[in-house]
């Protein structure tokens, strides 16, 4: 008897968020995030991450998130802090950047510099962040892997 060969995962193209409005939902993001937008239809919206996308879906009917998230990788961690004061944004108590979207979709943020997720580098060149890297403990991750940047 033969055991089939398994996929293997190996990454996102997208995830996708419940939100109760896209027009509501693509402005209260556009306080936070300078993003291109993808595509946009009357029940769903893209925001365009590069090689990956966001996707804004109408229809969130569950109440608000607790553990549940979505780690959204940023350039600058301290630009989004700004933004979400300035919003008017409760981040959420813990040792991370959260903050609940006003769906109820609890989104952390993760600096690039700062974890092991990489865009290769004509992904970067493409959206314009060529000058990102990584800091030392992401580059010892990565090199623990065989995956260190060149």
């Amino acid at each position: 008897m033969s055991q089939s060969k398994k996929a293997r995962a190996v990454g996102f193209n997208h995830v996708a968020l419940e939100v109760g409005d896209i027009d509501q939902a693509l402005a209260f993001y556009a306080r936070l995030f300078d993003f291109t937008l993808r595509g946009k239809g009357r029940t769903s919206a893209f925001i365009d991450l590069g090689d990956q996308f966001l996707a804004l879906q109408k229809g969130r009917k569950q109440g608000a998130d607790d553990g549940r998230h979505v780690g959204l990788v940023v350039d600058d961690a301290d630009a989004v802090r700004k933004a979400l004061a300035d919003a008017g944004v409760t981040t959420l108590p813990g040792p991370f950047l959260d903050f609940l979207d006003p769906w109820g979709n609890r989104i952390e943020i993760v600096g690039y510099a700062n974890i092991q997720f990489t865009k290769a580098a004509n992904v970067l060149r493409g959206m314009g962040l060529a000058h990102l890297s990584k800091n030392e403990n992401a580059i010892k991750e990565l090199t623990a892997k065989g995956m260190a940047p060149p």
